[in-house]
């Protein structure tokens, strides 16, 4: 990766945390609050807020918008984390895919007739369509999100469609309303990231899978720490990147809640423009930053109960 010294002068981009109107961006960050922590219920309001514009969203908006979250809107340089297309996989509904997610779980997640399924941070109910058409009529399928809009955008998505066993909740993950011992599959796109709290997750995640039952769930983890400032910045907090931790961490609370056989089906590293990285950094510290090999990772991750 070259930074080239004629970025030195660039032009202010639609690319930075400030380069939204106030009526297009959501969420913002105060200069003095820059290097302060924020608490689990403010981190989960950011996502809240953010998730709550996109579900307004097209997919084809929210990929070019300045402010969607799996957008760079730099023109050439655009990045998005959604790499992997669902347009070839059965079910697949175009209204409800928004252009969220860094994976394709439900691809790899052996979901089977009659399976009982709930997907995590279900959105507008892309994933949920997807595995509807794996378990078919004798299933269930279960989307859980804590975003009004989204439900309320999932909903009228499942009526269009006519399924009567496609049903979505109002929750957040680390408390759902769902029995013991539910789900036959849990699958979930690019989300347990985004939840502050992630051991309490997956351990809402065994409760409700039932024994014999797994998992298939996309996410973005870490192998070293990002720079502080892109741990802060809202905007690439709701974009999946700095809510991720480190890759060992997250594969032993999956270990720790109880989970066994856990295997990563897929892993692919994802890229950051230079013109991204100038944006929260100076030059000199995103060379540092590439020199140092620390890379953000899409993995998806497969588990036991």
């Amino acid at each position: 990766m070259n930074i080239s010294e004629e970025t030195k002068s660039k032009e202010k981009s639609c690319c930075g945390p400030d380069c939204c109107s106030d009526e297009a961006v959501v969420t913002t960050i105060l200069e003095d609050d820059i290097t302060k922590e924020k608490t689990e219920e403010e981190l989960k309001q950011i996502v809240k807020d953010e998730y709550s514009k996109i579900a307004l969203q097209s997919k084809e908006s929210n990929e070019s918008s300045c402010c969607g979250s799996t957008s760079a809107c730099c023109g050439d340089g655009a990045y998005s984390i959604m790499a992997d297309e669902y347009k070839g996989l059965k079910g697949y509904n175009p209204d409800a895919d928004l252009g969220l997610g860094c994976g394709l779980p439900t691809q790899f997640a052996k979901i089977k007739a009659g399976d009982t399924v709930v997907d995590l941070g279900s959105g507008a109910g892309n994933d949920c369509f997807v595995a509807r058409a794996e378990t078919g009529e004798t299933g269930r399928v279960i989307g859980i999100d804590m975003t009004p809009a989204m439900i309320e955008k999932a909903e009228a998505n499942a009526a269009k469609l006519g399924f009567r066993n496609v049903e979505f909740h109002l929750a957040e993950i680390e408390k759902m309303p769902l029995e013991d011992n539910t789900a036959d599959v849990v699958v979930s796109n690019c989300v347990l990231n985004l939840v502050p709290n992630k051991v309490n997750a997956f351990r809402e995640v065994y409760r409700i899978t039932k024994p014999g039952g797994h998992f298939s769930i996309s996410d973005i983890v870490l192998t070293g720490e990002l720079p502080p400032q892109l741990k802060v910045a809202a905007t690439m907090y709701a974009g999946c990147v700095s809510g991720a931790v480190q890759k060992d961490e997250y594969l032993n609370i999956v270990k720790n809640a109880g989970f066994k056989d856990i295997t990563v089906q897929k892993e692919k590293m994802i890229t950051i423009p230079d013109q991204i990285l100038l944006d929260y950094m100076t030059i000199d510290e995103a060379k540092e930053f590439i020199r140092s090999g620390y890379g953000i990772y899409s993995i998806t991750v497969y588990a036991e109960k």
